[in-house]
C-alpha cells in the first residue's frame, strides 16, 4: 500500500510539473492570476478534508493553517485584479491543476487514520514543491505587472514556509 500511494505521488507530482513546463507558451497576467488563485483553492479544498478526517493533532492544525494563509492570499489576489481591473482567464494550466485535485480529494477521501494523515501530508509536500517551483520558474518571470510579481513572491516566501512545515509534520507522522 505504501509503496503504491508513493508511486502515485511521485506520478501527480511529475503531472503537474508538466502542467507547469517551461515549453509551454509564457502565461500573461490574467492566466498567472488564475493559475495562482486556482491553487491556492485547491490547497483550501484539501485543507477543509483534511480538517474533517483527520484525527491527528499536527495534521489538523497543519491544515488549518493551511486554509487560513491560502484564503488570505487569495483574498490579496482578488483585490488586486479587481483594483487592476484584470479578468482571471481560465487557462489550460488551471483547469489540468483543478482535474488533478479533484482526482486526488477523491483519492484521498477513501483513505482514513493514519493513512489519511500520511498521504495527505505527502500529498501537501508534493505539492508545495511543484507550486513553489513553478512561481520561481514560470509564473514570477512571467508576471509583467509589478503588483502582481510582488504578490507572487510574497506568497512564494510563505508558501515555501509551508512546504518546510509539511515536511516537518510528514516526518513526525512516519
Amino acid at each position: 500500500m505504501l509503496i503504491r500511494l508513493s508511486a502515485v505521488i511521485a506520478a501527480a507530482c511529475l503531472v503537474s510539473t508538466a502542467v507547469f513546463a517551461q515549453g509551454a507558451p509564457k502565461p500573461n497576467d490574467a492566466q498567472i492570476a488564475h493559475i495562482a488563485y486556482t491553487a491556492g483553492e485547491i490547497d483550501i479544498a484539501a485543507a477543509k478534508q483534511a480538517i474533517g478526517k483527520s484525527k491527528n493533532k499536527q495534521v489538523i492544525e497543519f491544515a488549518k493553517g493551511m486554509e487560513r494563509d491560502h484564503a488570505a492570499v487569495n483574498k490579496q489576489a482578488l483585490d488586486l485584479v479587481k483594483k487592476l481591473k484584470v479578468t482571471p482567464e481560465d487557462n489550460d494550466t488551471s483547469r489540468a491543476l483543478s482535474k488533478q485535485a479533484k482526482d486526488k480529494l477523491a483519492e484521498l477521501g477513501k483513505l482514513n487514520g493514519a493513512a489519511f494523515d500520511k498521504a495527505y501530508m505527502e500529498n501537501e509536500v508534493a505539492y508545495h514543491k511543484t507550486v513553489n517551483g513553478a512561481l520561481e520558474t514560470v509564473l514570477i518571470p512571467s508576471a509583467s505587472n509589478a503588483e502582481l510579481k510582488s504578490l507572487l513572491q510574497t506568497g512564494l516566501k510563505l508558501f515555501q514556509g509551508h512546504q518546510q512545515h509539511a515536511e516537518h509534520v510528514t516526518a513526525a507522522i512516519k
